[in-house]
């Protein structure tokens, strides 16, 4: 029976790799495919969005570094100023960038990995958060857009999702709707309680792959 389990959890860690994969594929394909050559829709979508608005302050959150950092480089090509943060920045750096960004009124746009800006940060200063890839436990997603929703903010905060449609993305937002409470055990977890991935069935599985 244990040795089942642990090839039932085996099997569970290897879907939610994939998962990840195809999630990468929807957000930047240039992190999975070598030499991709093709456009970045999302990207785009999200080049356009600040470009229009462009007499607001925006945060833009992603699970992953390597797309914050793609995010950076066209923000550079573009020559928009922006802040960016992650989990390798120094606490002392975090209080400057924060204080930069929201005394600044050249920097624009505040990069941000979600895990890192999920807590203790005050940007009042903007008005508009992007998420630019889904997580599966939205309540982490709330917890990063209240990063705009501070004591002093004045300002209408509108909070924005960039969906890849017909993407495992349109999977993980139906997740979010029907596996709260599961998803959050994964979350808090950090994917290494072998208790909350037995929880999910092999048809609730293969459902994430289904009708993409």
């Amino acid at each position: 029976m244990k040795r089942r389990i642990l090839e039932n959890n085996e099997d569970n860690m290897t879907v939610f790799s994939y998962l990840t994969k195809l999630r990468q594929l929807s957000i930047a394909p240039e992190i999975i495919v070598k030499n991709y050559k093709g456009k970045n829709s999302k990207l785009e979508i999200l080049i356009n969005l600040i470009k229009q608005e462009s007499n607001r302050k925006i945060l833009v959150f992603s699970q992953f570094t390597k797309v914050l950092q793609i995010i950076e480089k066209r923000l550079e090509e573009e020559n928009i100023s922006y802040s960016y943060l992650d989990g390798k920045t120094d606490a002392k750096d975090r209080i400057k960038l924060v204080e930069e960004f929201n005394n600044s009124e050249t920097k624009r746009v505040f990069l941000i990995s979600l895990k890192a800006g999920g807590t203790g940060l005050n940007l009042t200063s903007a008005s508009m958060v992007v998420h630019f890839d889904p997580w599966f436990n939205p309540a982490s997603e709330d917890q990063a857009s209240d990063r705009a929703h501070r004591i002093g903010q004045k300002n209408v905060v509108d909070v924005i999702k960039l969906i890849s449609k017909d993407t495992v993305e349109e999977k993980v937002i139906a997740m979010q709707d029907y596996k709260k409470e599961l998803i959050q055990d994964i979350i808090n977890s950090n994917l290494d309680s072998s208790a909350s991935l037995e929880k999910l069935s092999r048809e609730e599985i293969i459902d994430l792959f289904e009708n993409m």
